[in-house]
């Protein structure tokens, strides 16, 4: 029996079940100076359960931080209400098929908010009361905004945009804020500076799941994410207007901060450097845009979810398999057809390496295949680096059968495209100083064709292996020794 669709539940729903089905660990007396980002990360690379650290050294009984959240597949089917040991290549067909059939439900007022327990204002801001970890050895301060929702409105089309954008802790009532520049929340800033304006501005930590993949997945331009998360979760997201910006608010959040983001030009800050998804420190540290806090509400008992990123293959997020999702759209949108499977390897960072294998049906086929997966959003991008592309008999999640078809179909000199003059940006670690310093961002991709050749492809040695068929009849006799 599957599990219940809990993408529509707030947090604390969440974790209640995922305690039952035992993917919650308790961790007390951690202390938010390197030791609690260190025990996520070791946790994550032994692919263990969302972590709760409870108590916390140094503030009040109550104050939790959660991380791991939403980095192993098991925990994204239970989310999405599937049986949790679903296969790799199932699950992104899986949310794939979610994410067709969406239709985006407009959010509805709720009569009141959990985050409104606790109202601080004005001078009785205190970012610095609430747990915002050093996660990192290397990092340049204290980020409170790593499993968070930024929310903004457009001031020219006024549409609300809910990012997931990085966080840190200048002071008690400054903030340091992260978007990459190709980002909505960055277009909507500069519209907002363009006037001369602060832009108003809300940070939400703990809101529902829907909300936060709305925020971390490139939804359309114009859509706003609570619309999209509506039609994830199958029923209206709930808000409340914030008292000082009057933006739409999750109301299920576990802590709010509200205020306003002014021209760099009026006030910027040292922000980082800060360990970045690739697993570097690829951007260092730069000036960037503060949010001036003038409220600051939270749950009495607040739970702080950190996603901080981590190296490869560890991860705090599972945004690879949404990523494999609507990179397999996109390659079928182009006219590609037969795909029937693709990943995107987390030791890739989520988007640097992506694998697709294809029923082939013609000769070219498959480098038909590389090359719209590598033209596309969510395969190219401004960081991806490699689309492998492999026979239907390989499964695309397990990368020691990719690794094997790389070396025994893959003639180098024949099956591998290279293609320069590619966008790239400042996380790119491969960036030379020259070019970063001038300013051009621009990469070489490569596409790799490990599938049999299709015009000998039945003259091409038979694999070495037992029958799906002589398989289910060795299990079903000998089952006692499996």
């Amino acid at each position: 029996m599957s599990a219940p669709n809990l993408l529509a539940a707030d947090l604390r729903q969440v974790l209640d079940a995922f305690r039952r089905e035992g993917e919650l660990l308790t961790i007390p007396n951690a202390d938010c100076e390197l030791e609690l980002g260190a025990i996520a990360e070791l946790q994550a690379l032994r692919h263990g359960p969302a972590l709760m650290f409870d108590p916390l050294p140094g503030f009040p009984a109550g104050f939790r931080i959660l991380a791991n959240l939403m980095n192993e597949p098991r925990r994204v089917a239970l989310l999405m209400g599937l049986e949790r040991d679903v296969p790799g290549v199932v699950l992104v067909r899986a949310i794939r098929d979610r994410f067709n059939a969406l239709q985006p439900i407009d959010p509805v007022q709720a009569g009141d908010a959990g985050f409104a327990e606790v109202c601080l204002r004005g001078a009785e801001v205190d970012l610095c009361s609430l747990p915002a970890p050093l996660w990192h050895e290397h990092d340049g301060g204290r980020y409170l905004g790593t499993g968070c929702v930024v929310v903004m409105k457009d001031p020219d089309e006024g549409w609300v945009n809910v990012g997931t954008y990085r966080v840190q802790v200048h002071d008690a009532r400054t903030a340091g804020l992260f978007i990459e520049q190709t980002h909505h929340g960055a277009t909507i800033l500069r519209r907002w500076w363009e006037r001369g304006q602060a832009a108003p501005i809300a940070v939400c930590i703990g809101v529902q799941p829907a909300v936060l993949l709305g925020g971390f997945l490139a939804v359309s331009w114009g859509l706003s994410e609570y619309r999209w998360a509506g039609g994830l979760a199958g029923r209206p997201i709930e808000i409340v207007e914030g008292e000082v910006t009057g933006l739409p608010l999750p109301a299920s959040s576990e802590i709010v901060i509200e205020g306003f983001c002014p021209p760099p030009s009026e006030e910027r800050r040292m922000e980082g450097p800060f360990g970045e998804t690739i697993g570097y420190y690829a951007s260092g540290a730069r000036e960037e845009p503060v949010i001036r806090v003038e409220t600051m509400y939270h749950r009495r008992d607040p739970i702080v979810v950190g996603a901080p990123p981590l190296r490869p293959p560890a991860s705090s997020s599972a945004s690879y398999l949404f990523r494999a999702a609507n990179l397999w759209n996109e390659i079928e949108r182009s006219g590609v057809s037969d795909v029937r499977g693709v990943w995107m390897m987390p030791s890739g960072s989520s988007s640097l390496l992506a694998v697709v294998s294809v029923k082939q049906r013609y000769g070219g086929h498959a480098k038909h295949v590389g090359t719209a997966a590598m033209s596309g959003r969510a395969g190219g991008g401004q960081l991806g680096r490699f689309v492998i592309v492999v026979d239907d008999d390989v499964d695309p999640s397990d990368q020691e059968q990719v690794l094997w078809a790389i070396a025994t179909r893959c003639e180098p000199a024949e099956d591998i495209d290279v293609i320069r003059g590619t966008a790239s940006h400042h996380l790119d670690p491969r960036l030379p100083p020259e070019k970063r310093a001038a300013g051009d961002y621009t990469c070489s991709r490569a596409v790799i064709n490990a599938c049999r050749p299709f015009y000998w492809r039945s003259q091409f040695p038979e694999v070495v292996g037992t029958s799906p068929e002589l398989r289910q009849q060795i299990l079903a006799k000998w089952r006692d020794y499996f």
